[in-house]
């Protein structure tokens, strides 16, 4: 699921989602764009929020480094089986 960080947290948005489905059984990986503060801790927001759900490592991709983060996104894929 992805998102912006804002103020060092996931938008409420997204909680209100994540509360209006059942993600049990599934697997929920966080990617967001941050302005500096990293993934923050949005990805311990998005796991408490899908308690039953498998939480692989996430992504936070700098917005100064966005437009160059191909490869970083790939690798990152890859470490989940999702691309080769």
């Amino acid at each position: 699921i992805g998102y912006p960080i804002w103020y060092g947290s996931r938008p409420m948005i997204i909680a209100t989602f994540l509360e209006a489905y059942d993600f049990a059984g599934k697997t929920v990986v966080p990617f967001c764009t941050h302005g500096g503060s990293g993934m923050a801790s949005s990805a311990g927001e998005v796991a408490a929020h899908t308690p039953d759900s498998g939480h692989p490592t996430g992504i936070a991709i700098s917005s100064s480094q966005a437009s160059g983060s191909r490869a970083q996104i790939q690798t990152w894929l890859r470490g989940l089986g999702v691309i080769r």
